[in-house]
């Protein structure tokens, strides 16, 4: 199973970018994604930017994960 988390684009250097998802950083290929930015907003899989998404939906997103995460263990399914 794959889990697609939302991290912003901090850096662009040619094909290549840097993402930050609550100060962890990532290496990641631009080469899918013809118009990406710094400042958006992106999924991420297996290395490759595959998709942009808003930043409203991004931030609910982190927001549950982060929720998620601090549930007991007891409480999860």
């Amino acid at each position: 199973m794959c889990l697609a988390i939302p991290a912003k684009l901090i850096r662009v250097d040619e094909q290549m970018g840097t993402v930050d998802v609550d100060g962890i950083r990532r290496d990641v290929s631009l080469l899918l994604l013809q118009d990406a930015k710094i400042g958006d907003y992106l999924i991420v899989h297996a290395g490759f930017a595959i998709h942009s998404v808003d930043e409203a939906e991004a931030l609910a997103s982190l927001q549950l994960l982060r929720q998620m995460a601090a549930l007991p263990e007891a409480q999860k399914p």
